[in-house]
């Protein structure tokens, strides 16, 4: 087991390395947007899919494997639950996070764009 989770961090950490040496960030700004284009780009994908397959591991114990055994059905209805619920976290999370970008405008140095001026505009 320990051969396995030392071989997985060393594939991983191999594979980021050349995220973190393409990274160029020369301010805040371009680090905030590398750091939100990555957990856009490549973390909420993952997980979507990992969510996706607990959510199907689970309609599969409920409705194949579970034909016969109450047991096996709370199961497999346990795990759609919880893929289900991972995708409310991810998408809430993942709200969030766009929120932030436009608000705080990374990779925008002039800004937010269409922001309400103050009064009443009557056309």
């Amino acid at each position: 087991m320990k051969k396995a989770i030392t071989l997985t961090t060393g594939t991983l950490a191999a594979l980021a390395l050349p995220l973190v040496s393409l990274a160029a960030v020369n301010n805040l700004s371009d680090a905030g947007s590398f750091i939100i284009n990555i957990i856009n780009n490549v973390l909420v994908p993952v997980l979507f899919a990992v969510a996706f397959i607990v959510f199907l591991w689970g309609a599969f114990n409920t409705f194949i494997l579970g034909a016969q055994s109450e047991e096996v059905k709370d199961k497999g209805k346990n795990q759609m639950l919880w893929g289900l619920i991972g995708f409310f976290v991810m998408v809430s999370i993942w709200g969030l996070v766009n929120i932030l970008t436009g608000t705080i405008s990374f990779g925008n140095p002039t800004g937010p764009s269409n922001v309400p001026g103050s009064g009443v505009q009557v056309r």
